[in-house]
């Protein structure tokens, strides 16, 4: 019997009619970043995709580490405490991120700017406005927004507020950054497929577990 079936796998060898390995998407939710991820990995080895999730996970904790600015050992927080007094020295992957934001500003005229962690909350979303601010409150609150007072040193690889008062903020790009920084990772420890999903910053590669393409739904506004 042994021999049969050794018989059958070489000649499905030969003719290249190996039946491939069956494939499953492994999921993992939690929250990351102060928001709700979903990670996906489409594999046919259950360790592979377990392993690959972990270290995942622990690529978007370390993103975290870097670019949060509620941390304060953070190097953002760092620049952000140095506001209008000195250039701050980052590591290159966080000063890359900067310019990478910067030339997103420039490119939306401002729409799109990292330095809006400045302004004051005004706007409350709880039902206890009675009025909307005036223009001196307004104007007072986003006196500290500018991408163009975010000035970088590229041999220094440092960045500095020249404003006293200013912040910055990843609030905006943070979430999709890391999310393709762990599409990467996984990548590397051969997960063909999957998703990457920060709550609705979201990344996929590959196929699904039936071969089939991914559908991205975005629902009605």
């Amino acid at each position: 019997m042994h021999r049969i079936l050794a018989l059958i796998f070489s000649l499905s060898v030969a003719t290249g009619n190996v039946i491939a390995q069956e494939k499953y998407a492994y999921k993992r939710s939690l929250l990351l970043m102060g928001t709700a991820f979903e990670i996906t990995a489409i594999s046919d080895n259950e360790k592979r995709a377990v392993k690959s999730i972990d270290a995942a996970i622990v690529e978007i904790q370390r993103i975290e580490g870097l670019i949060s600015s509620w941390d304060p050992n953070s190097q953002t927080s760092m620049i952000n405490r140095n506001a209008g007094l000195k250039a701050v020295k980052v590591d290159k992957e966080l000063f890359d991120l900067i310019s990478r934001s910067l030339k997103v500003s420039q490119l939306t005229n401002g729409a799109f700017d990292i330095s809006y962690a400045a302004a004051d909350r005004i706007w409350k979303f709880d039902g206890s406005m009675k009025q909307v601010p005036s223009v001196e409150q307004i104007n007072a609150s986003i006196s500290k927004i500018g991408f163009n007072k975010i000035i970088l040193n590229k041999e220094e690889t440092s960045v500095f507020l020249q404003q006293p008062g200013m912040k910055i903020g990843f609030g905006g790009i943070g979430k999709g950054y890391a999310a393709n920084m762990a599409m990467g990772v996984m990548k590397k420890m051969g997960v063909e497929g999957g998703v990457v999903n920060a709550s609705g910053d979201l990344i996929s590669w590959g196929k699904q577990e039936n071969d089939g393409d991914w559908r991205i739904g975005i629902s009605d506004p």
